[in-house]
């Protein structure tokens, strides 16, 4: 019962915050869109309200969009918003739609570009470790072949945020345990589904990739994203536990199920050239959290902003920019879900900035996702049956992204 009470007080207190920002609603900024201003928290669905206020911020107004998730309501649940592949792309809204979901916001940084690499396909998938109603898609990429801004200093790829299938959300990290076994050797395993493998290492491509090619895994480095291709790589598919071809170039197309196609470069391929077809191999992999005992149900990359209601040392206070970021209160009982408007429309926030909204409405700890023009927050309207667009992404439209938090309602 006293942690009913708790949960309560939580929940009025954070309400009475986004009540007072909802009465600055829709101050008029030049070029700004209709913000349709919300005066108090509208219900989407049980245990989920969404509002929109104005942010005073150092560089003008920010536009918030803000969704209150109650993890704790029987009829509440959260999960990845991702289009069916790692190595794809959807818009928030059709993920939501496409899903059942009442409410989402977009995710992750990701492959968004390949200037340095001519010739090499884009794969759209996402920097860090990424887990789908309970099961493993992908983990981190390098923290030097990441997207995105600078990390905070402390900070990796492999930070995430989660929720566990106790219904708790938490701030993480995951880290890729694998191996690859033969009669005669074995390997580690450097990557699992990344668009960027360690140098020098062997990574593990599963149906779950999906058909782009995988020639971006064996591109730049550790430290630079931008460094050239590898010249030494080799490519081995494994089939029902034997293998069953090699190539020297990695290849594209869909990867079957019961397939696991391993990708080296450097000493990695130099290891997977001893390979016979025929020979028996095993491929183990798994994500592993730093915190005893945490099993997810969701979980995606970003990096921390706030801790135990304090921001991380070092967060950048100048550049102003469109955000998306992710807060936990109540013991991880509650998520807050936050969009800004376009630069077009609003002022953005510094990285110093979402921290210190985020602590200011109600979260003990706070994450960062991506972005920018990929900033989108939808939420389905009263009676509708689909999501629509919240705020005012960048450039007047949705862009397509890797992945995002879904929330979803029902028994």
């Amino acid at each position: 019962m006293a942690g009913r009470r708790r949960r309560r007080g939580a929940g009025r207190a954070v309400l009475a915050f986004l009540t007072a920002f909802g009465a600055l609603a829709g101050a008029a900024l030049a070029g700004a869109a209709p913000a349709g201003a919300v005066q108090k928290g509208v219900r989407v669905a049980p245990g989920v309200t969404y509002e929109e206020f104005d942010i005073k911020a150092a560089k003008g107004v920010a536009h918030a969009h803000v969704l209150k998730v109650d993890l704790g309501h029987p009829q509440v649940r959260v999960d990845l918003l991702y289009p069916g592949a790692v190595a794809s792309r959807s818009q928030v809204s059709r993920m939501a739609d496409a899903q059942g979901a009442v409410a989402g916001v977009n995710g992750d940084f990701f492959n968004i570009t390949e200037a340095q690499h001519p010739g090499v396909e884009v794969t759209g998938a996402s920097v860090g470790p990424a887990i789908a109603a309970g099961r493993t898609l992908k983990a981190a990429v390098p923290n030097g072949q990441r997207f995105g801004p600078a990390l905070p200093p402390g900070t990796t790829t492999e930070d995430v945020f989660g929720v566990g299938t106790d219904g708790v959300a938490r701030l993480d990290r995951l880290a890729l345990d694998g191996t690859v076994r033969t009669a005669e050797a074995r390997m580690p395993l450097g990557g699992l589904n990344q668009y960027a493998l360690p140098v020098g290492s062997v990574g593990a491509f599963t149906s779950d990739w999906g058909s782009v090619s995988r020639v971006r895994a064996t591109c730049g480095t550790d430290t630079d994203r931008a460094a050239p291709c590898s010249s030494d790589t080799y490519e081995v598919t494994v089939r029902d536990g034997k293998v069953v071809s090699a190539a020297d170039t990695p290849g594209g197309g869909a990867i079957p199920a019961g397939t696991t196609v391993l990708v080296g470069r450097e000493a990695g391929a130099q290891q997977l050239r001893k390979l016979a077809t025929g020979e028996a191999v095993e491929v183990e992999h798994r994500l592993v959290a730093a915190t005893d005992g945490a099993a997810y149900r969701l979980a995606l990359g970003g990096y921390p902003v706030l801790t135990g209601g304090r921001p991380l040392p070092g967060l950048d206070d100048t550049a102003s920019a469109v955000r998306t970021a992710v807060g936990i209160a109540d013991s991880g009982r509650c998520m807050l879900l936050l969009a800004l408007d376009g630069a077009a429309y609003r002022s953005g926030l510094t990285i110093a900035e979402v921290a210190d909204t985020m602590r200011k409405l109600g979260s003990d700890d706070a994450f960062s996702l991506d972005g920018g023009g990929s900033s989108t927050l939808v939420a389905r309207k009263a009676g509708a049956s689909t999501v629509s667009v919240r705020n005012h992404p960048s450039g007047g439209a949705e862009r397509a992204v890797p992945n995002g938090i879904g929330v979803f309602s029902g028994a």
